[in-house]
């Protein structure tokens, strides 16, 4: 879903998995649940910060949040694996609540059966946003409304 009527494309990807490829047992409930590595390409140059949710669109219950974190700074080009689960970071970043009613990020994590894809969604803002802590994907949508420069995503996949 765009936030904004005109947006740049970013380039999202991870050394951990490619486009569409399964994530990593370690990256996951049935392993350590380690955020992966993401790296940022194409920042645009008046960006401010940016923003990532992770979801999973085929949960059974509709789309599942696995992290939501804000405020990362512009120059910082990627986030994780060591990320932790605390509202605020040293770098001034700040971790709403998931899916499973914590902070930080949770990985997959589907029922037994059908292949589920992860959707870790980056954007690019012209500010800072000021959610508060225990701030969800529904309030950090809709805060940055109209403040998308960029976005991208990249898609992961997981099965039990």
């Amino acid at each position: 879903m765009t936030l904004s009527m005109m947006v740049l494309t970013l380039v999202v990807k991870s050394a951990s998995f490619g486009e569409g490829q399964p994530i990593p047992k370690p990256l996951t409930c049935d392993g350590k649940d380690e955020a992966p590595r993401l790296d940022v390409q194409e920042m645009p140059p008046n960006a401010v910060s940016w923003v990532l949710i992770v979801d999973d669109p085929d949960a059974p219950g509709g789309t599942f949040v696995h992290w939501v974190i804000w405020n990362l700074p512009e120059k910082f080009h990627g986030v994780g694996p060591a990320v932790p689960q605390l509202p605020d970071l040293p770098d001034g970043s700040r971790q709403g609540k998931n899916g499973f009613k914590k902070l930080g990020y949770n990985g997959p994590c589907p029922p037994p059966g059908k292949l589920h894809h992860y959707r870790f969604r980056v954007f690019a803002l012209d500010g800072k946003i000021g959610l508060t802590m225990g701030s969800n994907a529904g309030d950090l949508e809709r805060a940055i409304r109209g403040h998308v420069l960029a976005e991208g995503t990249l898609t992961g996949t997981y099965q039990r």
